[in-house]
């Protein structure tokens, strides 16, 4: 199994979270996330732990809390806090680890550091979280240009949204990604519907 994987995304607010609850729950792995920027409405952490049934050990302790729901950079700028890019490593944790960037691919962690250079710091593969709707094959392919810039192994795109069969296929193809499938807006959001949801669309073993 794949020790640890990253979720990242085109976007703010284009189903990271909700994924990432559904593929660390799938896994049974541990949730991180490093930067925690924003916490009216409660923290990404706490929002997988009510989403994904992992038990509250599996739910690790980001490196930083910030209070403004802006980049990681301005809001640590807000806070006075200064982000040490080259501290965020993940915290020890045997088994596999889910962890989730902020944003999109190249938000500033601070003022010198993008996430995607952190990433390929890491150097584990990425899923690139995707909406299916209008601009995301510009998008798409722009983050994944980013990545590989950089050399950070892409595990493949995964999508969010209604079915566009064109769009998710041009940006598997122009891209050289693999499609991993798409989670569907659900009606109802909770840890079964979730999971019924990852399983019906995704296949575990290509996060294994």
């Amino acid at each position: 199994m794949i020790p640890r994987i990253v979720v990242t995304g085109t976007d703010t607010d284009i189903g990271k979270t909700v994924f990432a609850a559904a593929l660390a729950g799938a896994l049974g792995a541990a949730y991180w996330k490093p930067v925690q920027a924003g916490l009216d409405g409660g923290s990404d952490a706490a929002h997988v732990a009510a989403l994904s049934g992992l038990p509250a050990s599996n739910i690790l302790p980001e490196a930083y809390r910030l209070v403004t729901p802006c980049s990681p950079h301005l809001a640590a700028r807000i806070d006075g806090v200064t982000i040490d890019a080259e501290a965020l490593d993940p915290p020890p944790h045997d088994g596999a680890m889910v962890i989730e960037g902020a944003g999109g691919v190249l938000v500033p962690v601070n003022d010198t550091t993008l996430y995607a250079d952190i990433f390929a710091r890491w150097g584990y593969p990425v899923v690139l979280v995707a909406r299916t709707a209008l601009g995301t094959i510009n998008h798409s392919l722009l983050s994944i240009e980013a990545l590989r810039a950089r050399g950070v192994p892409i595990l493949g795109v995964a999508f969010i949204g209604e079915p566009v069969e064109d769009s998710e296929a041009t940006i598997a193809r122009i891209g050289g990604a693999r499609r991993l499938g798409r989670l569907p807006i659900l009606s109802t959001l909770d840890p079964a519907s979730l999971a019924a949801a990852f399983a019906a669309h995704f296949s575990l073993e290509d996060f294994r």
